[in-house]
């Protein structure tokens, strides 16, 4: 059974087709539910109920919250398991599961971010939990902090109970209607929504709690929030491609509800707490997470031809055509290249006194990722070469994170000691302290943090511009796939790969590069999210039609060049410096990497 077969009504009552193995199991009769959901709505309320008791305790001793947030709190930990256990209660398998994963998808985060408190109260961002008056080092965690990580951590458990029942309602679901593309907002939110979580949440005029971004915060809240920012676009895009709309509509309100509890507590504090201010960061956040929870009570089915569509019309809704996305996609990427070659060029940190400032030699490396996104770009607006232009920039866009991350890092390892004059924040101390010079962040630092953006819009129209071109093409009946004789030079390249961006690519007398297996620092993460976006590509080969393989993996060979690109681009400035082990992986993966691209290439002509 395909989702073309079914009733639009089916989906979202959980009903299955007679006679099949999961059919007892998913009926919408009350005692016929499966146990696992049963289960998972369970930890996901037992979770909710440990949350709200955790905002109603002190999470530091001898602490309090800047402000009466309990009552916010204890809804906003409550909302989302009523929502699983209306669902669970109206039969509506799908929607249950979807709830719970994109609950869970978003637990490790936030349990990271209260994890922080755990580390260190005192630099934790959490005016409604905690808000010192006083200086403070290392305060101890208080009685709040455990129901909050137990919350978490029964979120998680249900997630690998509710597992199961989504996979089933996928089953049942057969195929992906391609036609549903007012799904294909979600993702567009889910990034919003991501970028608001790696600004500073509030504006902050108070000595004792300073409005930081992701980047300048402590190391475990960091974590939390890359991690948000990361899983929730992720989240969304799998409840995207779902063929259950119950389960599809489920990950995007979950995600969403996840996301208000992120969003709503900071912009609350902005606005009633004495020295903050509401910042956008979480206001976007906050506008991503409620968009997210409306889509969810759209259309997610489109209705076929000889169908009536009565009552809810969203399923009629278009999406702009191929040759605006593609547009989108060519447009944000030269502006992401702009902004990265901006970002090379400006000055990345300015002197706060007479001191030199210190050179940053990684940003010619940014430079360089500017050139490698911006000449495929330039190609998408060729109708002839746009397609395979657009599967080169949904690789190349990496390249900017690898070099942006690396100058961000940069100008944080030389302005995070920067002493703050607590005078500026209406803080009176009985001595002055003494003039200290420091550096801070210059414009470089600003262009490179919307490159980094702008790459990762670029990135999502370019995927969706791939779902257009293939609902668009005439060919819709070509299910060639690369030939098996790709796989030896792809998994060839993926263990190249690793081992390159895992090993530095030049040695130079006291330097000490970024590493994933040791020295990880904030330019790792640069690291970590160019190989996660490359090994990505070649897990989809295998599943690709043999053009659009090739363009990705001619797209990966690039960002393993710009890898090794790093010798000459930055090495160069060392003195002393010499090839280290990165450099001859990361070259000997972009090779063979390109010799797959031309196997699967040879392959697409003998197929015609």
């Amino acid at each position: 059974m395909t989702s073309r077969s079914r009733h639009p009504g089916d989906e979202s009552t959980g009903q299955a087709v007679p006679g099949t193995a999961s059919a007892d199991l998913l009926r919408s009769e009350p005692g016929a539910r499966p146990r696992a959901l049963v289960l998972s709505a369970g930890l996901v309320a037992a979770g909710a109920v440990a949350l709200a008791a955790g905002a109603l305790m002190p999470v530091v001793r001898g602490g309090s919250a800047g402000f009466t947030a309990a009552p916010l709190l204890v809804v906003l930990a409550l909302a989302p398991a009523a929502a699983v256990l209306y669902a669970l209660v109206s039969g509506r398998s799908g929607l249950t599961a979807g709830l719970v994963l994109g609950l869970t998808a978003l637990a490790p985060g936030r349990l990271l971010l209260d994890l922080q408190l755990l580390a260190d109260g005192s630099l934790a961002a959490r005016p409604e939990l905690f808000l010192a008056d006083r200086l403070l080092a290392m305060p101890q965690a208080g009685p709040g902090l455990w129901p909050l990580v137990a919350g978490h951590l029964l979120t998680l458990a249900a997630g690998a109970f509710a597992a199961g029942a989504a996979r089933d309602e996928a089953e049942l679901a057969g195929e992906l209607d391609g036609r549903r593309r007012w799904r294909l907002l979600g993702p567009v939110l889910g990034v919003a929504g991501g970028v608001g979580l790696l600004l500073a949440p509030f504006g902050s005029g108070n000595a004792y709690l300073l409005a930081k971004n992701a980047f300048e915060g402590p190391t475990v809240a960091m974590a939390g929030y890359l991690l948000l920012a990361a899983l929730l676009p992720l989240t969304v895009l799998v409840a995207v491609s779902s063929p259950s709309a119950g389960v599809g509509k489920g990950g995007f309100a979950g995600a969403g509800l996840a996301a208000l509890a992120v969003g709503v507590p900071p912009v609350v504090a902005g606005l009633v707490v004495d020295r903050l201010s509401v910042a956008p960061g979480s206001v976007v956040v906050t506008i991503a997470g409620l968009a997210l929870v409306g889509l969810a009570f759209t259309r997610f089915d489109v209705a076929e031809a000889d169908e009536a569509v009565t009552g809810d019309l969203a399923g009629e809704a278009r999406l702009p055509g191929l040759f605006w996305w593609r547009l989108a996609t060519g447009g944000l990427a030269l502006l992401a290249a702009g902004a990265a070659a901006a970002g090379a060029l400006a000055p990345v940190l300015k002197a706060n006194g007479p001191t030199p400032v210190p050179e940053t030699p990684v940003r010619w490396l940014l430079l360089g990722a500017a050139v490698v996104l911006a000449v495929p770009a330039l190609f998408v607006f060729v109708p002839r070469l746009s397609a395979f232009a657009r599967g080169v920039v949904a690789a190349t866009w990496a390249g900017v994170v690898l070099a942006g991350a690396a100058v961000l890092s940069a100008a944080l390892s030389v302005t995070e000691d920067k002493a703050v004059d607590p005078a500026l924040f209406g803080v009176d101390l009985p001595v002055p302290l003494p003039d200290k010079v420091g550096y801070s962040a210059g414009a470089g630092v600003t262009w490179t943090f919307i490159a980094l953006v702008l790459a990762a819009l670029a990135a999502l129209a370019a995927v969706i511009t791939g779902v257009v071109e293939r609902d668009d093409s005439d060919e819709e009946t070509d299910e060639t796939r690369v030939s098996g004789t790709v796989l030896t030079p792809v998994v060839a390249a993926a263990v190249l790969a690793i081992a390159a961006f895992g090993t530095p690519v030049f040695g130079a007398p006291g330097y000490t590069a970024p590493g994933l297996w040791s020295n990880f620092g904030a330019a790792s993460w640069g690291l970590l999210g160019a190989l996660a976006v490359v090994l990505g590509l070649y897990a989809l080969v295998p599943r690709s039609r043999p053009v659009a393989a090739a363009s990705a993996l001619a797209g990966a060979a690039l960002v393993l060049g710009l890898r090794a690109a790093e010798l000459p681009l930055v090495g160069a400035e060392y003195e002393g410096s010499s090839a280290g082990v990165g450099f001859w992986l990361a070259l000997g993966g972009a090779v063979v990497t390109l010799v797959a691209a031309g196997m699967a290439v040879a392959g697409s002509r003998r197929a015609g």
